[in-house]
């Protein structure tokens, strides 16, 4: 470990995160806590409807009118909907789709394969910031990054001989709180480029096009700083701290193999061996099994890009590209997932950790199991999420908010970091940042524009509000997964846990991110090619 304090030892620091700790963990289940907010918001959202309350967004033709639950029309909206709030919770598709094929590939024991294989050699130190570079980057597959991510941290630095709970919050931390960068360009860049083009095709002066490689510039030496600050975290603060706290190491709910569901004590047992302390080697077996994994992950992703190469591809859009929407774009879920399973299938059957056909469902059942948790509080969430759109509360809160701003009179950088601040302090209630930017972009980016402000250097400033406080907020649904996946280690934890956990990584990569956007403006360097921060 680089922690050299004694295991009991307390540092200022600490008392500070266990006093957030303590705090957090007083807060009710988070069932009950998302029930009392249904409410809560039931309530303001009614009082709003009595008052005939609307509020009007730029660029839209009619103003939208809150809907109070409390009435005829929400009561109905309810009973007819509460079905549909829960199946439709955005999450569930990604969570419970991409799990099935990521357990198979965990209890099959690939994924530690791949670990043992990759890691034998590679220095421990270097494991953080390693973990920063992927955690920053994995927005590429979108939110399925925030559930992949921390568990394959977990059982990388467990298998090096590091603390698997600073792998676990610390690659969380870095995919959610550096979501809206990357090394390579995402859909995400292609969605906001969108927004911000439709909002500037009024304007005198719309400034340079913007397009979904605007902020390309600025996003890689995002990355670059979030990936090193994170990793300096995870080393220096976060592990120490999980080190000074004697958080366990290993899962105290007993191994795979006690759950699993078997009439075949051979799979079984096979699954047990690969719930035991990872060696260094792999053996004969578990080395072909693991180069027929690759193979297979290999011939199914040469597939896929044969499928959309080809100009009249069905996963191309109408003008024949995949951006900024496209088939190909909404099926990552659907990749992720055939690159987990497939692979993880080849590996069991060789390796001899699957029997039959029969086992393959009944090792997905065991992902499913551990995340009934999860679901029954996915039902209160969807409900939630479902009534915060529906009554227009949500846009209201944002439009309130960019008014606010507005009349304060900034002007120059300063009012560029008032907005970001807005949009971190909004981004712990809308986590959406497609939602979240559709609002704000439709007021700040024309304001700013028309002070001289190119909308791409606009939209580049929302990405560091966008990302930055999304890991300490119980709105995003992620932090839930996570705790469930904390849970493991720590049966007693609860919010606080998490949130004392993923709170030093808020203020340094907000700091961060703006020190690099402040050297972009100052400099008058281009945030992606043709973009400046100021209009000529």
């Amino acid at each position: 470990m680089s922690a050299t304090a004694e295991p009991n030892a307390s540092t200022r620091g600490d008392r500070v995160l266990a006093w957030v700790e303590r705090t957090g963990n007083k807060l009710p289940d988070p069932f009950i806590l998302f029930l009392i907010l249904f409410l809560v918001v039931g309530v303001v959202s009614t009082l709003l409807a009595a008052m005939d309350a609307q509020v009007t967004l730029p660029g839209a033709d009619e103003p939208l009118v809150i809907n109070g639950l409390f009435t005829a029309e929400g009561l109905t909206w309810l009973t007819v909907n509460i079905g549909a709030n829960f199946i439709g919770f955005p999450p569930l598709l990604t969570v419970v789709t991409i799990l099935l094929a990521v357990t198979v590939a965990e209890r099959t024991g690939l994924l530690a394969a791949a670990i043992r294989l990759t890691l034998a050699s590679a220095p421990r130190w270097l494991l953080p910031y390693a973990l920063g570079v992927v955690g920053v980057t994995a927005s590429v597959m979108a939110d399925a990054s925030m559930i992949v991510i921390p568990p394959l941290a977990a059982a990388v630095f467990k298998a090096a001989g590091r603390h698997p709970m600073a792998g676990l919050v610390g690659g969380f931390a870095a995919a959610g709180a550096g979501y809206s960068t990357s090394l390579v360009v995402t859909s995400l860049d292609a969605l906001f480029s969108g927004i911000t083009n439709s909002v500037t095709s009024t304007l005198p002066d719309p400034g340079a096009a913007v397009t979904p490689v605007s902020n390309y510039y600025f996003n890689v030496a995002s990355a670059i700083v979030l990936a090193l600050v994170a990793g300096f975290i995870i080393d220096r603060v976060l592990e120490p701290r999980m080190v000074r706290q004697n958080v366990p190491t290993d899962e105290v709910e007993g191994d795979a193999a006690d759950r699993f569901q078997s009439n075949d004590e051979e799979v079984a047992a096979a699954l047990r061996s690969h719930r035991r302390p990872l060696e260094a080697q792999l053996t004969s077996q578990e080395r072909k099994a693991f180069w027929a994994a690759i193979a297979t992950g290999t011939v199914l992703a040469l597939a896929m890009v044969l499928a959309v190469v080809p100009q009249g591809s069905p996963w191309r859009n109408d003008d024949g590209n995949f951006l900024p929407e496209s088939a190909l774009m909404d099926s990552i879920v659907f990749i992720t997932f055939v690159l987990f399973l497939a692979p993880g299938i080849v590996y069991g059957f060789v390796a001899g950790t699957l029997k039959t056909a029969a086992d393959v469902p009944k090792v997905m059942g065991e992902g499913i199991r551990e995340m009934a948790p999860f679901l029954v509080l996915a039902f209160m969430l969807g409900q939630f999420i479902a009534l915060f759109n529906w009554s227009n509360v949500g846009p209201a809160l944002a439009k309130v908010g960019a008014d606010g701003l507005q009349g304060t009179g900034l002007t120059g950088f300063p009012v560029i970091v008032g907005f970001i601040i807005l949009c971190s302090i909004l981004n712990l209630f809308i986590i959406s940042g497609s939602s979240m930017y559709t609002i704000m972009g439709a007021v700040f980016v024309p304001m700013f524009a028309l002070i001289g402000f190119e909308p791409g250097f606009t939209q580049a400033a929302f990405r560091i509000g966008d990302s930055a406080t999304q890991v300490i907020t119980p709105m995003n649904p992620y932090m839930f997964v996570v705790l469930m996946m904390i849970r493991k280690y720590e049966p007693a934890a609860g919010l606080g846990t998490l949130i004392s956990r993923t709170l030093p990584f808020v203020i340094p990569f907000w700091v961060a991110w703006l020190l690099v956007l402040v050297v972009f403006y100052f400099g008058g360097l281009d945030v992606g090619p043709g973009v400046s921060p100021r209009m000529d």
